[in-house]
């Protein structure tokens, strides 16, 4: 099959730091290879890929060191060139969101649209009932909730190569681990509360948006100063592997309805229990006492950590494997690209 993924321009494919849609993009894309299809991917130059690579932009729209620059623009050039080549292929799938609705309109048929951020904003239900021939897959069935009667044809999970995290049978670190971005909804405050009342050292990776700025300054910096607190700002995804690794658990304290949450699925893989709350895609992805536990409260949270910490790590990377590999997820998007095409088939031929 030929496959054209379509990847945002913000981050490189994968990301050279934070980033989950890209970071997404890149497993799937490589994973597709390895079942044998060809495929070509439009994204930034400095992406790394198994795929044919189509460069759209010389590097990352985020680490560009331009003072101005253009995302709008960017993405319009891109989605021009992928409507021009638009017939060498059997399958055009987009990760943009809904950009790409207005220019593709007229082969909707043979596209995919994975949405993956939160859809329960202003102006969304409007502008995707503009247009609702295009498939679109949910990255979980909770994402789904404030617009369900879209054209919604598959909930496919995201998954990680099986060889990017290694299992950590021991952790070596002895702390709680917070790894994400540090926003109002991402509630690391919880996370340092949960810490401070349980007696155990966090560490926090973790980027801050320039519109989090003021959030950061003005209620989770006061709060780095408490006993066992370490702030250590974003990592790689090699510094990501140890940071992992070596935590007791992962403490994922949203306040807001997850989409899906990567970081989950990426503690998973080192063999690492996520303590999460009862948000969004939260309990689809943690099984509960086998990779981890679901809680509604601080007092919970606290409460439930040593049985979170006893959970059988072997048991936790198990889980992963069976769940939330790459090569899971392309075999879903391979499945539902084939099951598209033969739809396309026979409308055809029933005119």
């Amino acid at each position: 099959m030929r496959i054209a993924q379509i990847a945002p321009l913000y981050e490189a494919v994968p990301p050279l730091l934070y980033g989950g849609t890209e970071r997404v993009v890149a497993h799937l894309t490589d994973a597709l290879v390895e079942e044998g299809h060809e495929v070509t991917l439009f994204a930034s130059a400095d992406t790394c890929t198994r795929a044919e690579l189509v460069a759209m932009r010389d590097q990352a729209i985020r680490l560009d060191p331009a003072p101005l620059k253009s995302d709008l623009a960017a993405h319009l050039s891109m989605l021009h060139e992928v409507r021009r080549r638009a017939d060498e292929f059997d399958v055009l799938h987009f990760h943009v969101d809904l950009l790409h609705y207005p220019f593709f309109e007229r082969c909707a048929e043979k596209t995919v649209t994975t949405l993956h951020g939160r859809l329960d904003l202003k102006d969304l239900a409007g502008a995707h009932g503009r247009w609702p021939r295009f498939p679109l897959v949910s990255i979980s069935d909770s994402q789904r909730h404030s617009m369900e009667d879209l054209n919604w044809v598959d909930t496919i999970h995201h998954g990680l190569p099986e060889d990017l995290y290694d299992f950590s049978p021991q952790p070596q670190g002895g702390y709680l681990a917070f790894l994400g971005r540090i926003s109002p909804e991402k509630r690391v405050d919880r996370a340092i509360a949960i810490a401070l009342a349980a007696g155990l050292p966090l560490r926090i990776a973790a980027k801050v948006d320039s519109v989090d700025r003021a959030y950061f300054h003005a209620e989770i910096e006061p709060l780095l100063d408490s006993p066992g607190i370490e702030y250590i700002g974003e990592i790689s995804d090699t510094e990501k592997n140890r940071f992992l690794g070596d935590a007791l658990a992962l403490l994922f304290p949203i306040d807001w309805p997850e989409p899906f949450g990567l970081v989950m699925i990426e503690a998973m893989a080192c063999g690492t229990p996520v303590l999460a709350w009862n948000c969004g895609s939260v309990p689809e992805v943690v099984e509960p006492g086998v990779s981890g536990f679901i809680v509604s409260s601080e007092s919970e949270a606290v409460a439930t950590l040593p049985a979170l910490l006893a959970l059988d790590r072997r048991g936790i990377r198990d889980s992963f494997e069976r769940r939330f590999t790459s090569a899971v997820m392309a075999r879903s998007y391979i499945e539902l690209y084939w099951r598209l095409l033969r739809e396309a088939a026979q409308h055809r031929r029933t005119g």
